[in-house]
């Protein structure tokens, strides 16, 4: 299953390439660079990161390590610059000169040295993760070799680096990645949802719409975009090329452990994306049935004398922590706080009133969210985490659930937002 698409130039031997940020993906990228034969310049404005043993031993290879400050002078002479992906674009602008190489992003990067294998990318607000791990479920029910990565996980660039061969590439790909792609073309590509989010790395909500949409900017009449239900008319404002098709919330798949309305419709998407593939309704209604909900979204820690724990740690927005609401039919003991990226919390207040009996803020934040919901729900603060639950669950009746749905990043409290799921669970279980 081959597709060619046109792509853009890959660097040449002798060329030098600077690469911004000794993550995961970055170290990835190092790591093509160097098989195409390129020079690399590692910077990080930290330099601890770039004494740990792995990054250490990048020096024997000729990568040239720089660590603090970046200067315009660690751009100079460079044909592409790979940022972070938690790196703005725009940030750049203050190295580059007359001149100034091209940006591509370690997605970019990787898939100008591809094959010709098929693409099937998912982007959006929230659901990104969910749906491109049931449509790689779906595929590998039909029979193909799948390579799940991108954003979740292993970046493409490693995946290069293997020399494994899949079907299918399902990627995850976030707005961070979309601003540093110019050529990246997947087959499928889907675009589940647009809500406010990332405020504090998008100068507006245009640009961060138009970093989602770049995901279709290189698709043509062959290819399909697949756009959530609410998206109608938000597409009609951009001319794309692609077949394009709608996944709503059907109840198509009845055996689903997946919670909430909102799920429903990121099933459909997954199947819409993957039929185009040639996947049989069939094969995808075994992979939902046996699909397990991924850990901190809706995930259900607990079920103890009729009240049930639930872990969205990875409820970052006003947005997700709506959908997150809408997905109980029973009275919710909600527990919110975090690094706060942007949102309408007062547009919750109708809803907050309706289906939650009680809230406990903990971490930062905390002004923002009372000035939001004051006087329309008994509302109390922590400092950390252990104690607000630990409130609700000697305030909770049976039948009630206590969810972690903070609304924002964790970054006040922990490393992410895996580790404030972890402790939650940890908290949880050592509950009486």
């Amino acid at each position: 299953m081959a597709f060619e698409k046109l792509r853009g130039r890959r660097i040449q031997a002798g060329e030098l390439a600077v690469v911004v940020g000794a993550g995961r993906s970055g170290l990835a990228a190092v790591r093509l660079l160097l098989r195409e034969g390129a020079r690399v310049r590692l910077l990080d404005s930290n330099p601890e990161a770039l004494k740990t043993e792995n990054v250490a031993a990048l020096r024997e290879q000729g990568v040239e390590l720089l660590g603090g400050e970046h200067k315009p002078k660690y751009f100079e002479g460079a044909v592409f610059v790979i940022p972070s992906p938690g790196m703005p674009v725009a940030a750049l602008d203050e190295y580059l000169g007359a001149g100034a190489p091209e940006i591509v992003g370690e997605m970019e990067l990787a898939w100008r040295c591809l094959a010709n294998e098929p693409v099937l990318a998912v982007t959006g607000t929230s659901g990104k993760t969910t749906t491109v791990s049931l449509a790689a479920a779906m595929l590998k029910a039909q029979g193909y070799t799948v390579f799940l990565g991108g954003n979740i996980g292993v970046p493409l660039s490693e995946y290069v680096l293997s020399g494994d061969k899949a079907d299918v590439l399902a990627l995850e790909i976030s707005s961070f990645q979309l601003q540093a792609c110019s050529t990246f073309c997947p087959r499928v590509g889907v675009l589940l949802n647009i809500t406010p989010n990332h405020q504090d790395y998008h100068k507006d909500m245009r640009e961060y719409v138009g970093a989602k949409f770049r995901l279709f900017r290189c698709q043509d009449e062959d290819d399909l975009a697949v756009f959530g239900a609410d998206m109608k008319a938000m597409v009609r404002q951009f001319s794309l090329k692609a077949k394009q098709v709608y996944a709503d919330k059907t109840d198509r798949f009845t055996e689903s452990r997946l919670l909430g309305a909102h799920n429903k419709g990121n099933q459909e998407a997954a199947w819409l994306a993957c039929r185009f593939l040639g996947v049989s309704e069939v094969n995808a209604a075994r992979a939902v049935a046996e699909f397990d909900p991924l850990p901190h979204r809706l995930e259900i820690v607990r079920d103890t004398k009729g009240i049930l724990y639930v872990n969205d740690s990875k409820c970052t927005t006003v947005d997700s922590l709506r959908v997150a609401l809408e997905a109980f039919d029973r009275p919710v003991r909600l527990l919110c706080g975090g690094k706060f990226k942007g949102g309408d919390l007062a547009g919750l207040r109708d809803l907050i009133g309706e289906r939650v009996a009680e809230v406990a803020l903990f971490g930062a934040s905390r002004e923002i969210f009372e000035n939001a919901w004051q006087n329309t729900i008994p509302i109390t603060w922590s400092a950390a985490l252990e104690p607000a639950v630990r409130h609700l669950a000697a305030r909770a009746d049976e039948g009630d659930v206590v969810l972690l749905a903070p609304a924002t990043s964790s970054f006040d409290l922990y490393a992410g937002y895996v580790e404030r799921g972890n402790d939650f669970k940890r908290i949880v279980e050592a509950l009486s």
